[in-house]
């Protein structure tokens, strides 16, 4: 007898699928926390693209209002996924900090000889910064001081010091730290449990499902592949995601998308299947979560031949225009003036549409814009 025959979609109409999980096609009147978790985090190394891609998700946010959820604690801002600095909401920070706890990266010799930390350290570290936290927001130096003034965490200043800020990513994984409001021109931090809002630190195990889950929600369907890359290869050993998942099977669906196995939460499979596809174009930002979710070395999103257009050297991700979920284009701001490149396999260029997009943008960023296109 034969089994079950695995549901068959194509990319054309996972993306779009797609696009409406990621609240792009249409955009809803959500709320900034409500925008964050559906993405499940922010890339937030550059605040203004992290700025302009919640708010090309939702109709109704200004300009002020993921600041606001920072200084209220409804948002942090801390080093997450890939290692790479995120804005997570306080209520689901702890489920994705939790399985970079779990894969203890900071315990390897490159480490040890890098930064000084062996486990005896990290414990000690993490004792003083919580510490030292409970007392409000402290500067970097101010915490690198309380650090160093214990004789065996005085070898850890310099690396500490270090313009990057790794040697403190260890302490936002155990959710010991995370940035506080600016002094000045200096960075602060704070403890998340200080937000009302903080969901706390779950098991590993408890909280793994919610991630995946999560990930799928955003950026499904996709191999696992794709989330243990999101998640932050060598971050995490590849056995624990491999057992997390099989503890979740129950939960995802397979489907084949053009001849490629994928999984999905099976709760989205039945409205993954009446989504039609779509051509519907949208301009989004550098350092874009469309990109960064699924990486930028997934030809179903970025074409390989224009891949460098979109990851630049650096680790540059350029602002990108979408056409049908595929990145057909990049952008830039001149001025008063949205300078699109359109990629000449793309076809004709929907201009229609791209001014369509301008005007948007013009609405968002409060001020008049005119469209150039280029075709590349």
């Amino acid at each position: 007898m034969a089994g079950p025959v695995t549901p068959r979609v194509t990319w054309a109409r996972a993306l779009a699928w797609r696009m409406e999980r990621q609240l792009l096609a249409p955009v809803p009147a959500a709320g900034v926390v409500d925008v964050v978790s559906r993405l499940g985090g922010v890339q937030a190394q550059v605040p203004s693209s992290a700025n302009l891609a919640v708010r090309l998700r939702s109709t109704c946010i200004g300009p002020e209002d993921v600041a606001q959820a920072l200084a209220d604690g409804r948002l942090i801002r801390t080093w997450a996924m890939r290692g790479t600095l995120h804005l997570l909401t306080a209520r689901d920070a702890g489920t994705f900090l939790s399985l970079l706890a779990a894969g203890r990266p900071w315990e390897t010799p490159a480490w040890e000889k890098w930064i000084g930390y062996t486990p005896a350290v990290v414990d000690e570290v993490r004792a003083v910064v919580r510490e030292a936290l409970d007392g409000g927001a402290l500067t970097r130096d101010e915490l690198i001081t309380q650090l160093t003034a214990r004789p065996r965490l005085r070898h850890l200043g310099e690396p500490l010091r270090e313009s990057w800020g790794t040697g403190f990513k260890p302490m936002a994984w155990l959710g010991e730290l995370a940035f506080g409001p600016s002094s000045g021109n200096r960075v602060t931090f704070v403890r998340p449990a200080a937000s009302p809002h903080w969901g706390g630190m779950p098991d590993p195990e408890e909280a793994a499902p919610a991630a995946l889950g999560a990930y799928l929600a955003a950026y499904g369907p996709a191999p696992l592949d794709r989330y243990r890359r999101w998640m932050g290869t060598g971050r995490i050993p590849q056995r624990m995601i491999v057992d997390w998942f099989k503890r979740s099977r129950d939960r995802l669906a397979t489907v084949e998308v053009d001849g490629e196995e994928a999984f999905i939460r099976a709760e989205d499979l039945d409205p993954l299947m009446a989504t039609p596809p779509t051509d519907g174009v949208r301009l989004l930002g550098g350092f874009d979560q469309w990109v960064l979710g699924p990486g930028t070395d997934d030809p179903h999103i970025i074409p390989q031949a224009r891949r460098r257009e979109v990851s630049r050297q650096s680790g540059w991700i350029s602002p990108v225009v979408l056409a049908g979920g595929v990145v057909r284009g990049t952008w830039q701001l001149d001025r008063d003036t949205v300078r699109m490149v359109w990629f000449r396999e793309a076809g004709h260029a929907p201009r229609g549409m791209l001014e369509e997009e301008v005007s948007r943008l013009s609405s968002i960023l409060g001020h008049a814009l005119s469209a150039e296109i280029a075709v590349s």
